[in-house]
């Protein structure tokens, strides 16, 4: 049985850091790292009977806007629809409901967060960043 839930006390701490820590965008992170994030973010775990089976995390004023960032669910687990499950659950959320503006960044899931709503940036030039390496 596949359940999504916000409970951090459910979530597999070293489970999700040694995945993110091979992944492209999170490479090298650190547990403790890793925990900081989620004390910081609104998070999902998503289970298959009981067992973690993927993660995302939501940075968010509740309001305005938020930021979707280290989604996945484990390789032996893709192609079975579970990361739209997570996602779908993530956007009917009762606590980030008023939320206006959704943002995230992929290299290879654009196919995923379309069945969503998400679209590439509409005006692009007026984003800004700023990386500290």
């Amino acid at each position: 049985m596949i359940t999504v839930s916000t409970d951090k006390s459910k979530l597999n701490v070293p489970f999700i850091q040694n995945f993110l820590k091979d992944a492209y965008w999170a490479a090298g992170r650190t547990i403790e790292e890793v925990q900081k994030t989620i004390d910081s973010s609104f998070c999902f775990g998503i289970y298959l009977d009981d067992e973690q089976i993927g993660f995302c995390r939501v940075i968010t004023d509740y309001v305005v806007f938020a930021y979707v960032m280290d989604v996945f669910i484990t390789e032996e687990y893709r192609g079975k629809g579970y990361s739209s499950i997570l996602i779908k659950n993530m956007m009917i959320e009762s606590e980030l409901k008023e939320v206006k503006i959704w943002r995230l960044a992929t290299s290879d899931a654009h196919f995923l967060y379309k069945k969503f709503g998400f679209n590439a940036l509409a005006t692009p030039e007026k984003m800004m960043e700023k990386i500290i390496k």
